[in-house]
């Protein structure tokens, strides 16, 4: 059954054409991870680690590497938009929970990173105005950008994958020549840098690690793009790989850049604002601008890439009944009322604000559903022809991951361990309820 639906959809999908490519793709996958989530990691991994924060970096690319590998495979396996949801669900297709609850932690997830990346885009477009700490209007253009991206994910599927390739390759231009004119212009020196810092412990370098791992949240979305994508037996791959090496080179070059020409006390105060701060102080006003333009564009396209992978998910989940029925509605194979209710759900998030806590929750969720798909993976290796010790090796560093995630917020700040806690019991009871209904429609 399986394998004659399969071949229908390539039949159909040859008849009617596949409007993105492996540019689009690698787009949209850069899109997803760099976006706001480097801002953010940066000044964290400063302070737990200092100059050893590339290397942290770099180990949190290796393990989203790992990561991808079971994404990659159970793709080209399964050819599902669903992703990750769809994944596990025909993995393990006897649990009407296990793929309710999936399905509701990364929809839930998503929808966290574009309330992420929409409240750091609006804390940049505005920070050179009168209104730079004004809450309320730091809201209200969070929700503004979040519309406009709802808007041109709804009117097309070429004229987005075309607008992403503009904004994410521009972005990455600025975000490099910004990086190399802050070493160029560098006040201090890698040895320095090290003395200072003074003995850092692997295990505080494996802490920053598994942090930094958020920031590459944003390379499966590409999956969801199946349906509208040219060969995704070789383009999946691809793609990935691809956006994730670019990611590790951009947040390797981003790190040291602000390491050699920003003083660690300023990135650690600043965080979000640390790049502009010291672009500011070595090239003046211009500098300041440029950094502000890579920081738009850098949400803005993750933004525009996290809404158009996560609404086709949301669709599918809403199709097989584990989400409420009119969220599967589609247009034109484009699901507008999945994107208009991830939209909405973005803005009452941003409403609500503390952002900080719901990001960390939405890091823990991703490393444990890496983590799932690496077990989904292992259970039909031999179906997906993968690698045993690469799937293996997945589980071991994403199981770790999520340890030392959890260790950190208990040991720094155990009040969020239980508002994490509260989502999660959230998201079950409503994932359950949904469960329930289902298995008695299927029996």
């Amino acid at each position: 059954m399986l394998g004659r639906k399969t071949k229908n959809h390539r039949s159909l999908a040859r008849k009617r054409g596949k409007p993105l490519g492996l540019l689009e793709l690698v787009a949209i996958a850069l899109g997803g991870m760099v976006g706001g989530g480097i801002f953010t990691i940066l000044g964290i991994s400063v302070s737990l680690i200092g100059v050893y924060t590339p290397v942290a970096i770099a180990i949190g690319g290796f393990i989203a590497a790992l990561a991808a590998y079971s994404y990659i495979q159970l793709a080209r396996y399964y050819e599902d938009e669903g992703a990750t949801y769809s994944f596990f669900k025909k993995t393990f297709p006897k649990s009407h929970f296990a793929a309710s609850l999936i399905g509701w932690c990364i929809t839930f997830g998503y929808i966290t990173t574009i309330a992420l990346y929409a409240y750091t885009f609006a804390s940049y477009a505005i920070s050179g105005s009168a209104y730079a700490d004004d809450v309320l209007v730091r809201k209200l253009v969070a929700c503004g950008i979040i519309t406009v991206f709802a808007l041109i994910n709804i009117w097309s599927v070429i004229g987005m994958g075309k607008i992403e390739d503009l904004m994410v390759y521009t972005k990455l231009v600025i975000l490099v020549v910004i990086s190399f004119v802050l070493i160029n212009n560098s006040g201090t020196t890698i040895p320095t840098l090290i003395s200072d810092t003074g003995p850092v412990s692997i295990y505080a370098i494996l802490i920053a690690a598994s942090l930094t791992f958020v920031a590459y949240e944003g390379f499966q979305l590409v999956i969801h793009a199946t349906n509208e994508m040219e060969d995704p037996q070789k383009n999946i791959p691809r793609a990935i790989y691809i956006a994730i090496g670019l990611a590790i080179a951009i947040y390797v070059i981003i790190a040291f850049g602000a390491l050699l020409a920003i003083p660690f006390g300023d990135i650690i105060e600043n965080q979000e604002y640390a790049l502009a701060s010291g672009a500011g102080n070595i090239l003046g006003h211009w500098g300041t601008d440029l950094v502000i333009l890579g920081a738009v564009l850098a949400t803005c396209s993750a933004i525009s890439g996290t809404l158009f992978g996560a609404s086709r998910l949301m669709a599918v989940i809403a199709t097989d009944g584990y989400l409420p029925t009119p969220l599967a509605m589609r247009r034109n194979h484009i699901p507008v009322a999945a994107i208009i209710a991830m939209s909405v759900t973005a803005m009452l998030l941003i409403a609500v604000g503390n952002l900080r806590v719901i990001l960390e929750f939405g890091s823990m969720t991703f490393m444990l559903v890496s983590f799932l798909m690496a077990v989904a993976n292992f259970r039909i290796r031999d179906k997906t022809k993968s690698s045993t010790a690469a799937t293996v090796l997945a589980l071991i560093f994403l199981a770790g991951g999520g340890v030392l995630i959890a260790a950190y917020e208990f040991s720094f700040q155990p009040e969020q361990i239980l508002f994490m806690a509260g989502l999660y019991v959230a998201l079950m009871v409503g994932s359950f309820a949904y469960a329930r209904l289902e298995r008695r429609r299927a029996t």
